[in-house]
């Protein structure tokens, strides 16, 4: 399964660069508490945005984790990102709850700005070790329950670097949605 639609929400899997997303409103960015320029999707995010989004998120940080605020674009083809601290698998706890609470918060501040089309990574699935099918399921699992009241999301997907990351997103998409 890489596609379901739930309350006129289509929730899809994509294999891509997050930074490459240009019919998405929002993307949203794996970030460090500083909300500065790192590795993996915060590297590409702030690579294909430039030095102008490092410069408007310097006075937002920093963030802790679960915190998700919101920027401009700037050189991205979207119009917002939405920066999210996911947890360190392992040192910051309760990690599944600070885990959901990105998904939560990022699609919260995306219903304030009436955003209807927002691209997530996998968050917290790199460098700060959450194994990524647990990581999966709670991300499922709070994207299942917050498009339940939503009224502005139409979309949102989840963008996967790699063949194996879209096979076990498809497979635990499945388990929560099936």
């Amino acid at each position: 399964m890489d596609t379901v639609t739930l309350n006129d929400v289509t929730i899809e899997l994509k294999r891509g660069d997050i930074a490459s997303q240009s019919d998405i409103e929002a993307v949203v960015n794996a970030a460090n508490a500083q909300l500065r320029t790192g590795g993996g999707v915060a590297g590409a995010i702030h690579h294909a945005a430039g030095p102008k989004l490092t410069e408007e998120t310097r006075s937002m940080a920093p963030i802790k984790p679960g915190e998700a605020v919101i920027s401009g674009g700037h050189g991205l083809p979207n119009d917002y990102v939405i920066h999210c601290l996911g947890p360190v698998y392992g040192k910051d706890e309760p990690e599944e709850e600070l885990l959901a609470n990105c998904y939560r918060n990022s699609l919260q501040l995306a219903k304030e700005h009436d955003i209807s089309r927002v691209a997530f990574p996998s968050i917290s699935t790199g460098a700060f070790g959450y194994p990524m099918e647990e990581a999966a399921e709670v991300a499922f699992r709070t994207v299942k329950e917050e498009v339940s009241t939503s009224r502005s999301l139409s979309l949102i997907r989840f963008v996967l670097w790699g063949e194996d990351a879209m096979q076990m997103h498809e497979e635990v998409m499945g388990q929560v949605f099936g």
